[in-house]
This record gives C-alpha cells, structure tokens and sequence, in this order.
C-alpha cells in the first residue's frame, strides 16, 4: 500500500475527527501556544511596546533576584494562599455537608450558599468595602464597638489588609467547593455507611475513617484549584487597595500587571508570568504526590 492510499484510508476512517479537531488545534495554537513561545521570547528583550524589541540576554532574568519588591510580592501571595487555601476547603466541606443531609431546606441554603459565585466580583467587592470600612461608620466597626473594641483599619493596616482580602475570596469562592464536596459525597456508596451504623461507630468516627478518606480525590482537585486560584489573585487588591498600604497586599499578579501594562516593561513582566507558572506547576507536583492518590470503596 503506497503512501497515498494509507493517507486516504485513514482519511476515510476519521475524517470527522480532523474536521471537528484542526479547528481546536488552530484556536489552541492562536491563543495558547503563540502568547506562551512569544511570552518567552520576551523575557529575552526590552519592549516598551513604543519601538522595535531589543534583544537585552538574561538582564531581565537577573533583574528579577535584584528586585526587593518581586520578592515582597511573591511573599505576600504566598502568605494569602495561607489564609484562603485551608479555610476555603474547609467551609467548602462543612456547607456540603450540610446540604447532604437531605433535611428540609437544604435546597434553599444550597441556592443561598452559592449566590456569591454566581454575583459579580465587582459587586461583592463594593459590599465588602462598605462592610470593612475603616471609620466608625463601617458595619464591622460598628458591631465591634458592641464589645467595646476599638475601630480597626482593615484596608488601611498593613497586617489587616491581606486577611480581609482572603476573607473576600473565601466568601466568593467556598460556594464552589461546596459543589465539588456535594459531588463526591453524593457519590459515595451507602452501604458502606449502614455497615459503620451496624458496627456502632460514631457520627464522627464515620466522617474521619470513611468520608474524609474517600473524599482524596475532591480534596486534591479542590487544593489544586485553589492553589492556582489563590496565587492567581489580582481583582480584589486591584479593586479595593491598589497593593498598598506600604505594598502589604501588592500580589505576584498585581506587581506583574503593573510592570507590564503601567511601567510597560514587558520583558520583565514576562518574568514574572514565568516564575508564576513554575511555583504553581511545583505546588501541584507536591499536592499530586500527597493528595493524588487513587481512592476506592473496596
């Protein structure tokens, strides 16, 4: 068989599959894999976008370890995944419990509980800025005074400022955990349960030796997500404290974004994108090999 013939017979066999899949090669190749060639290329070079690119070698690579507020940046994003990695597994986990039990109402608290996923950040944002309001007339300052504390900053203190920015990401985004949980719960074989109940195991000890186990691969998936999520933050610091005060809550995004698209140093902003990619790509290696093990009912 030529050539020719083998090239046709395979055409015949699945030519359906190429017509539906060039399309998606050539969208995969315009938008992904050109930005990721062209964005490497650029760390290579000084592009002001004003002029032609000038090759510049590994200067914007060592400028990087020479840079005292990428490092501060990439500190505070490390430190707001601390805050909002755990507590938005955990809400996420307890709210799907919640709605599994099958009790009258849930199906309202399950709409209620993830109305902040579906509402626009933006939106959020502002109810956030007027709840954190740092005067007396701030709704949190006002229910502290009740307990005689004095009114706090939030978004004007360095050390309040990043806790109450992961609180706004945890509130916006736990109601998606809580469906993954929700998932992985509903799909958990029953049988298993009554022979726990038989053997008179505790509500407790049920949850601990049966649904938590089971549930690895949600926790894997989920910590996966949030990870990349949380170190992906820019919207929030962007909308309500512009990285201040004093850069407390300046993320590797935000610090990317400013120097790409405000300093217009492209080269250098590629960098960061690239550091960025490597510590997510590590984390997700970690939490593979900790959390990504298989699970059965078994």
């Amino acid at each position: 068989m030529t050539r020719k013939e083998r090239i046709k017979r395979n055409w015949n066999k699945y030519g359906l599959v190429y017509i539906f899949l060039i399309p998606i090669l050539i969208h995969f190749a315009v938008f992904q894999l050109f930005p990721i060639l062209f964005s490497f290329i650029l760390t290579f070079t000084n592009w002001p976008v004003i002029g032609d690119p000038k090759f510049i070698g590994l200067k914007n690579w060592l400028a990087l370890f020479k840079d005292p507020l990428a490092w501060k940046a990439l500190w505070n994003t490390v430190v707001f995944s601390i805050y909002y990695i755990v507590p938005t597994m955990v809400i996420g986990l307890g709210m799907a419990l919640m709605i599994n039990t099958g009790k009258r109402g849930t199906g309202f608290f399950k709409g209620l509980f993830f109305l902040p996923v579906v509402t626009s950040f933006v939106v959020i944002s502002g109810i956030w800025d007027w709840l954190f309001k740092g005067t007396e007339s701030g709704l949190i300052n006002m229910l502290l005074s009740i307990f005689g504390i004095e009114p706090q900053l939030f978004f004007s203190s360095s050390s309040q400022a990043m806790i109450v920015l992961a609180g706004l990401s945890i509130f916006k985004v736990c109601g998606s955990t809580m469906i993954y949980y929700y998932a992985g719960l509903q799909s958990m074989p029953e049988e298993l349960y009554e022979a726990a109940r038989i053997d008179g195991a505790s509500s407790w000890k049920i949850f601990w030796k049966i649904t938590f186990p089971l549930l690895l691969p949600i926790h894997f998936y989920v910590a996966i997500i949030t990870t990349i999520g949380s170190f992906q933050i820019f919207d929030s610091a962007f909308l309500l404290t512009s990285g201040g005060p004093n850069y407390a809550t300046t993320t590797i995004v935000y610090y990317l974004y400013q120097e790409g698209f405000v300093s217009l140093r492209f080269g250098y902003a590629s960098v960061l994108a690239y550091v960025l990619f490597f510590i997510i790509f590590i984390i997700s290696i970690i939490q593979k090999k900790f959390l990504g093990k298989e699970t059965t009912y078994k």
